[in-house]
């Protein structure tokens, strides 16, 4: 959706702005912006699959390093406040 606003003879910027301004919240543009703000891309199934075997194949490599003793050991953080 475009909005075209065209400034007319002997008209202040302020009063073209002020009639653009009008114009956005009466086509609904700006609604309809911060809807889909955070709205995420679903993603298509080759990817969803791909990342299934991607979790899969970390997890069996996790496993078999754990039962040979190479694990990192993770150190975890603690937050104060």
């Amino acid at each position: 959706m475009s909005l075209e606003i065209k400034k007319t003879e002997r008209e202040t910027s302020q009063n073209l702005v002020r009639r653009f301004s009008k114009r956005v919240k009466q086509s609904g543009i700006l609604i309809q912006a911060r809807k889909n703000r955070f709205q995420k891309k679903t993603k298509s199934n080759q990817m969803k699959k791909k990342a299934a075997l991607r979790r899969e194949h970390l997890k069996k490599e996790y496993q078999r390093l754990e039962k040979l003793g190479q694990t990192k050991k993770v150190k975890r953080r603690s937050y104060r406040r």
